[in-house]
């Protein structure tokens, strides 16, 4: 899988998944668009990355903005001269009893996690659509979006949204040949590996839990160009979890 002059933009890079994300496309050669937030993170990935000899640029974006998201694709396109893949990663939760919710905190997020993902898909996609070979999507939901704790409301209808969306644009995008799908991690560790217990990992059919890589894997698969023969799906990256049958004992 060669991402060699491809150009990546991942939102939510700053941290966590989207960064792990980011370094995967960076390590594998391509050109890759940092879009985040939170400005100080953004710009101190950024500058790792370029220590290593990425080829990076970050940029402050705020998801529900359609102008910043209009803004960060022209800039991809000014700087890179092309679009070829867009990770939407950015996002948030919201962990709130139902009767305590505001109307503000579920437009939040859901501007935040669902409205940004067309928003994206669709000013990327203005770009892929010039592309020869066209060009990939992937959406970032959640093993939430088929299962549920309580008080998970906002974040599951999200959630919910972004597979629903992806099969939808994945039938709209294809006559300009971009493949679109999803990815709905499970437990993904971003602090202290370490620190986890040994119940933590053998709860999980895979008997760990995951790391942020597990999910820039599964990236680098749907977008190379290979494996343009998938699209439409929701990749579940969960060690097993969404599969395994569980009961209370006594």
């Amino acid at each position: 899988m060669s991402f060699t002059i491809k150009v990546v933009i991942v939102t939510g890079a700053a941290n966590g998944i989207g960064r792990a994300i980011a370094a995967a496309y960076a390590e594998k050669g391509a050109k890759v668009l940092l879009a985040d937030i939170e400005d100080a993170a953004g710009r101190r990935t950024e500058l790792e990355l370029k220590k290593i000899g990425a080829d990076v640029h970050y940029m402050k974006t705020d998801v529900k903005r359609e102008s910043d998201i209009i803004n960060l694709m022209e800039t991809a396109k000014k700087i890179y001269g092309r679009i070829d893949v867009l990770i939407n990663n950015a996002g948030k939760g919201l962990f709130k009893s139902i009767y305590e919710v505001t109307v503000e905190e579920w437009d939040d997020i859901i501007q935040t996690n669902l409205r940004s993902v067309f928003l994206c898909s669709r000013e990327a996609a203005k770009y892929m659509r010039e592309n020869k070979q066209g060009g990939a999507i992937v959406n970032m939901a959640s093993t939430r979006a088929i299962m549920s704790e309580p008080n998970s409301e906002g974040y599951a209808a999200t959630k919910g949204g972004i597979v629903a969306i992806t099969h939808a644009l994945a039938a709209t995008l294809s006559e300009d040949r971009i493949t679109v799908n999803a990815i709905s991690p499970g437990w993904i560790h971003t602090g202290d590996y370490s620190q986890l217990t040994s119940n933590d990992h053998e709860q999980h059919l895979s008997k760990r839990v995951g790391k942020p890589d597990d999910i820039a894997r599964a990236c680098l698969y749907l977008t190379a160009q290979e494996n343009d023969f998938v699209t439409g799906i929701n990749l579940i990256v969960d060690g097993g979890m969404t599969r395994k049958m569980i009961y209370e004992e006594e």
